[in-house]
């Protein structure tokens, strides 16, 4: 993996991640926004304590485990990534509420226009604050947006101490069987 000064980070602050996306999707993954590692590498889920990549494939979505740099090959198996907010951040706090709301419209008219089967949000607090739904839980939800089933993901972000990695795993997987219907 590359490795890059704090500098370096900073600047790609101001870097857009190009969404993994494609129309008739099983699942579109949509994390909270880019982190500073995922913004300069333009790969979505790099940081190396982010267990984005190691869940997906325990959980069987994947048949191996894939490196950041593969996210391209998400298509190959229906799957597809993107953000609630486009920003880059060092952390998810630094986001303000109207950048999720936003980000929560701007999702749902990307998910009208791609018609995924499922939209997995990584991130409960994000799915709130960008849907408000305050009392949302981890799972599958209620809402639909057009046609698309929503569900809730713990976020695999390693500061999310809550969720250990075979929970998280678990979690995916049953996503995984619910998409296949």
């Amino acid at each position: 993996m590359t490795r890059f000064t704090q500098a370096e980070l900073e600047a790609a602050r101001d870097r857009l991640v190009p969404d993994v996306v494609a129309g008739g999707l099983r699942v579109l993954f949509c994390g909270i926004n880019p982190g500073l590692m995922t913004a300069a590498t333009g790969h979505h889920f790099a940081r190396p304590g982010n267990r984005f990549w190691p869940v997906l494939h325990l959980s069987g979505f994947t048949p191996r485990l894939l490196k950041p740099e593969e996210q391209g090959e998400l298509l190959s198996y229906g799957l597809g990534i993107t953000n609630v907010v486009a920003r880059a951040s060092a952390r998810a706090d630094e986001l303000t509420a109207e950048e999720y709301r936003e980000g929560g419209r701007l999702l749902r008219e990307k998910v009208v226009r791609l018609r995924p089967r499922r939209l997995a949000v990584v991130g409960v607090t994000a799915y709130r604050v960008a849907f408000d739904e305050r009392t949302a839980r981890v799972g599958p939800q209620e809402r639909l947006i057009g046609d698309t089933r929503v569900w809730v993901l713990p976020n695999p972000s390693g500061l999310n101490a809550h969720w250990t990695a075979a929970a998280m795993a678990e979690e995916f997987a049953r996503l995984r069987v619910a998409a296949e219907d």
